[in-house]
C-alpha cells in the first residue's frame, strides 16, 4: 500500500466525506455524501494519477443524439471532470483524474465539489434525459 492512498484517506476524511468500502490492494475507497449528490463515488490510486468516478445512470441503447450533443456542451462548463461514457457506451459517469505525485487537499476537495455542483446544476436536465435514454 503506497502513502497516496494513505493520504488520499485522510483528505476524504477531512472533508467528512463516509468510506463505505475500500480495497487496500487495490488501492481504492467508494465514497458517499448523499446530500452533495455524491453515491458510490469510486476513488481509484493508479499511480501516477488519481482516479475519481461516479455513475450517473445506465443508457438505452436508442438515446437519443441530443442528449449527447447536450453532455458535450455542458462538459465545457464544468469546473473540473466531465461526463464521460464506458468502454461499451452503455453507462453515463463522471470522471475526473489528477496528478497522485503532488496532490494535494484542495485539488482533491475541488473535484469532488466539481460533481456536487454538476449534479446539482444538470440533475434535474439529466432526470429529464433519463426518462427517454
Amino acid at each position: 500500500m503506497s502513502g497516496n492512498f494513505e493520504t488520499v484517506k485522510t483528505y476524504l476524511q477531512d472533508m467528512d466525506i463516509l468510506i463505505v468500502d475500500e480495497d487496500p490492494g487495490e488501492e481504492l475507497v467508494v465514497v458517499e455524501n448523499e446530500e452533495e449528490g455524491i453515491k458510490n463515488l469510486i476513488i481509484d490510486c493508479e499511480d501516477p494519477i488519481l482516479i475519481i468516478e461516479q455513475l450517473i445512470m445506465k443508457l438505452k441503447p436508442d438515446c437519443d443524439a441530443d442528449f449527447f450533443k447536450w453532455l458535450l456542451k455542458i462538459n465545457r462548463e464544468l469546473v473540473h471532470g466531465a461526463f464521460v461514457l464506458d468502454g461499451d457506451g452503455e453507462m453515463l459517469l463522471f470522471r475526473d483524474t489528477l496528478q497522485l505525485e503532488n496532490l494535494d487537499y484542495n485539488e482533491l476537495d475541488a473535484s469532488v465539489k466539481a460533481l456536487s455542483l454538476a449534479m446539482s446544476e444538470y440533475g434535474p436536465e439529466l432526470l429529464r434525459y433519463a426518462a427517454n435514454c
